[in-house]
């Protein structure tokens, strides 16, 4: 299918062939016939692209924050890399369309296959010729609404929460500073709702469009305009001034802010819907006491997964307009004639045409307000959704062999290729030259091309069964969020595949028993998780000066995780597990290492609020070792140290870049001079070896199964505050 995506590190704008994507649980799959340009958001991110390095970094402070934090915890090279390879990829544009459903997905019955639909959301209602829509997105379409009319839903209903945050009432004033394609809906439904209504604007031709949808008067924002209107406003209000004052301008400027002072009456209310300077005038807010208002996008539920992705609405009588709710009144809004935006459509153009037309918009050679990506019509019955391969070549099926022909590559598919593998496991794998890169299916489609393209992947898919039944494919990686591990685990095994996952290897005991059972029908047990500590050279070198011996030791783990981003799936602990049961295991599986021995009893205790964890592993052999998770401590401080002692040695690691061991008088310390190795080529080098020669895996599967059993007892010990034998 046709998908618009755009380069953010060098502002390249294409149209893409990617796979369709796959039906989840809870929407449906939604076939385009018409998406709606916005004029504000899309440019300014379209044109924020174009700017240099030092142009982004100044218009994302937020994201500099990040990268910084990241670079101490991470190391300069690593941060510099991982940064890189997200800008250097493919983001989708796009956020508001109507289209027909063509598949839907368990818990979304309320539609049928067939129904016209809007859809909504910058990661769902994209630019392409079929997208995934959650059901709390995605609203039927009233009969008598055509189809380019209701695409323009979700920017309607962004209108529509910024009037809801006004709070307006029959016979008041308003004035609505900026009249692109959200000012001009504001202007329809501030009309509709019986308020008066002036205007500001630098373009003539949309004041016009603002007066004839109704507006009293608009004008430029120059000194003579500005006075005009000002006048028009006090001679309509018996010199009190507006009511309220919506701000649907861009820009760096201050003047909306400024200007809005000047109409507003005394405790009015200043709504900021678009993205402008807000330097606002200490003395003229203060004298009128103005009540100044964010509307924040489509309404409530926006920014909240639980909603958006996971279907769970808002009572009504607590939250009476939600954003689906603001879709589904927007639409009703065009059913009955109340607001038409028939006046706004400027042009609409083939998909294949939308390079072109955001060029066009970008240069100011392409004029108007609201612009169209037309679809090509399709009959739902007759077209069903495709998700194989769009990129794919034929390989022989080839049976399946314990070591694999001198001289030949092992051929790798994967499932995932989010931010972690496409940082850490595909650059070394792209670069190893005993492998091949064959599938690589992702549940989002730009995801899987970005991965081609950077990678070299020979082919893509949304489908995650033609990576697993390609007899082609010698050995697996699940790269994917948390709680379907074990399902794709227990399938590559099933289908005769070496399999690589990260951590973690299961969620539950039971997901545990069920991956040893299928190891126990099928005798395929080539499993490796994703433990790649042991493999980092600093901590190899430290524990070899360390040297062995019989009497116990003591270890101590410092982790410093660090807050989550809100909204981050890893904090769903219902679906993903705790974040503890997500990382926990990296550091079992390095002191059990270290000890040799799996710990035979655990005891575990948290801080009130559960930010900080500490965790206590028994040996049998008489070694202790303390691991404290703390996700509330300060971000710069480095992640993780590390801490041994016994026999009359001690050993210290610090974040993967220095080791000292302290063996009597003698000290001896080394450091990574070319920046952090946790050990991921180590560890990919020993299990793509162990796959080529059939040779046992680099960690045993009994130690896996017993790392992830104790990193589960952490849990069951914090419930019942008693120590568990995992």
């Amino acid at each position: 299918m046709k998908q618009v995506g755009q380069n953010y590190r060098s502002g390249e704008l294409v149209v893409l062939d990617v796979p369709e994507p796959a039906c989840k649980p809870g929407g449906v799959l939604v076939r385009s016939l018409y998406s709606l340009i916005s004029t504000g958001t899309e440019l300014m991110k379209v044109t924020e692209a174009r700017l240099s390095l030092l142009g982004k970094a100044r218009a994302r402070p937020d994201q500099v924050k990040k990268v910084l934090d990241s670079m101490t915890q991470q190391g300069p090279l690593a941060t510099y890399k991982k940064a890189i390879t997200k800008l250097d990829s493919y983001t989708p544009l796009g956020y508001s369309l109507c289209g027909v459903v063509v598949e839907v997905g368990a818990g979304a019955e309320e539609f049928s296959v067939g129904d016209l639909v809007a859809a909504a959301g910058n990661e769902f209602a994209l630019h392409a010729e079929v997208n995934w829509v959650p059901v709390n997105l995605c609203v039927p379409v009233p009969e008598g609404v055509e189809p380019e009319h209701a695409a323009f839903a979700t920017v309607g209903a962004i209108a529509l929460q910024g009037v809801r945050q006004g709070e307006p009432q029959l016979g008041e004033m308003a004035a609505v500073i900026g009249l692109g394609l959200v000012g001009q809906l504001v202007v329809r439904l501030l009309v509709a709702a019986g308020v008066r209504v002036v205007g500001i604007d630098t373009v003539e031709e949309r004041c016009r469009l603002a007066e004839a949808a109704g507006a009293m008067s608009c004008a430029s924002p120059d000194d003579e305009g500005a006075a005009y209107v000002e006048q028009v406003v006090r001679t309509a209000t018996g010199g009190i001034g507006a009511d309220h004052v919506f701000l649907a301008a861009g820009g760096d400027t201050n003047g909306p802010v400024q200007l809005a002072a000047r109409l507003a009456r005394d405790r009015a209310r200043v709504v900021d819907i678009g993205k402008t300077r807000l330097d606002l005038p200490w003395n003229a807010y203060y004298e009128k006491e103005l009540d100044l208002r964010f509307s924040r996008s489509y309404g409530p539920g926006r920014y909240d997964d639980r909603y958006e992705l996971d279907g769970i609405d808002y009572p009504a009588g607590y939250v009476r307009w939600t954003e689906r709710r603001n879709l589904g009144c927007f639409l009703d809004l065009l059913a009955t004639g109340s607001v038409d935006v028939a006046p706004l459509v400027s042009a609409t153009r083939p998909i294949s045409d939308a390079c072109e037309v955001y060029e066009q918009l970008r240069t100011g050679s392409l004029r108007g307000v609201g612009f169209l990506l037309e679809y090509p019509p399709t009959d739902v019955a007759a077209a069903p959704v495709h998700r194989t391969t769009v990129v794919a070549r034929s390989h022989p099926a080839a049976k399946r062999r314990a070591a694999r022909p001198s001289g030949s590559t092992v051929r790798l598919g994967f499932i995932g290729a989010g931010s972690y593998a496409s940082s850490m496991l595909l650059p070394h794998l792209a670069k190893h030259t005993g492998t091949t890169l064959g599938t690589v299916a992702t549940t989002r489609s730009l995801s899987a091309v970005n991965a081609q393209r950077t990678f070299g992947f020979e082919s893509v898919t949304t489908n995650a069964d033609d990576v697993l039944t390609d007899p082609s494919i010698d050995a697996v990686f699940v790269v994917t969020r948390h709680h379907s591990h074990a399902r794709f685990v227990c399938r590559a095994l099933e289908h005769g595949k070496a399999v690589f996952v990260e951590k973690p290897l299961a969620l539950t005991r039971a997901e545990v028993d069920g991956i040893l059972e299928v190891v126990d029908r099928t005798g395929n047990d080539r499993v490796m998780v994703g433990f790649n500590r042991r493999f980092a050279p600093l901590l190899v070198g430290m524990r070899q000066r360390f040297g062995s011996s019989t009497a116990p030791v003591s270890v101590r783990y410092l982790v410093n995780a660090g807050r989550m981003a809100s909204g981050s799936w890893y904090l769903d602990e219902q679906l993903e597990g705790s974040r503890w049961l997500g990382e926990g295991g990296h550091f079992i599986d390095t002191v059990s290492w270290w000890v040799g021995h799996h710990p035979v009893e655990v005891s575990a205790v948290e801080t009130p609020d559960g930010t900080d964890l500490h965790a206590t592993l028994r040996f049998e052999e008489g070694s202790l070792a303390t691991i404290t998770y703390s996700t509330d401590g300060d971000p710069r401080v480095p992640k993780e140290a590390l801490d041994v002692s016994g026999g009359g040695r001690n050993a210290r690691l610090d974040n993967f870049t220095r080791a000292a061991v302290w063996t009597g008088a003698r000290r001896t310390s080394t450091r990574a001079f070319m920046g952090q190795d946790k050990g991921q080529r180590a560890e990919l080098d020993a299990f793509l070896e162990a796959v080529r020669l059939g040779a046992a895996m680099p960690i045993s599967l009994e130690s896996l199964v017993a790392t992830t059993r104790v990193t589960l007892a952490v849990g069951e010990s914090l419930a019942t505050r008693k120590a568990v034998t995992p």
